[in-house]
């Protein structure tokens, strides 16, 4: 398959987005929250796995990590670009920011308090760490396949990983920590401790 997406055959692309374009959906939504923004992040990352096509190495029996790190890309290009129209709006008289969409999101998903924290907590990792964390543990990549989507060294995806689970314990616990604070005597009151969102304790692959 690798040979044929090189060579450009519309078969083999064809085959590519029905066998991925759902996990490549999936990240999206989860990194922005928004499932038209998803949709948009789908379409351009298969536009830029045609031209770049000629790039496709065949590190793996999968093209997925490969695809991935496209994805990333475009992720990352696409949140410069939000983070300036956001500035932009800013410095503009008469002007506000809208609030991300995906805040809207958390909030209308049971035990909203709890995947809040988790998702402020990811926020505050560097964006590596939790790009590793999103692969990893999110769109279920293995070490080889994320180390392949994001150009790193197994070892690093591995031990960055690791640092990012322990890092985000921390900050799951931070966040809950500050969101409860005008309540505390609601919290005193409970049973048993809100736990951390499992995904945050589980093993990689």
């Amino acid at each position: 398959m690798h040979e044929a997406i090189r060579a450009g055959d519309p078969a083999a692309f064809r085959e590519l987005y029905r066998a991925h374009h759902r996990v490549v959906y999936a990240h999206a939504y989860r990194v922005t929250g928004d499932w038209a923004g998803a949709e948009d992040v789908v379409s351009l990352t298969f536009l830029e796995a045609w031209r770049l096509r000629e790039r496709l190495r065949d590190e793996s029996e999968t093209p997925l990590p490969w695809l991935m790190g496209i994805a990333i890309n475009v992720l990352r290009n696409r949140n410069r670009a939000a983070r300036r129209h956001r500035h932009a709006m800013a410095r503009s008289p008469g002007c506000t920011v809208v609030p991300d969409i995906a805040d809207a999101v958390v909030t209308r998903i049971d035990d909203s308090e709890r995947l809040a924290a988790a998702q402020a907590a990811l926020g505050r990792l560097r964006r590596t760490d939790r790009e590793i964390f999103m692969l990893c543990v999110c769109s279920e990549l293995s070490y080889a396949e994320a180390a392949q989507a994001l150009d790193l060294p197994v070892g690093t995806v591995r031990s960055r990983l690791s640092r990012a689970r322990a890092r985000l314990r921390t900050l799951v616990e931070e966040e809950l920590r500050a969101m409860r604070g005008p309540f505390e005597s609601r919290v005193a009151t409970a049973v048993r401790p809100t736990p951390v969102p499992t995904m945050l304790l589980e093993s990689t692959r």
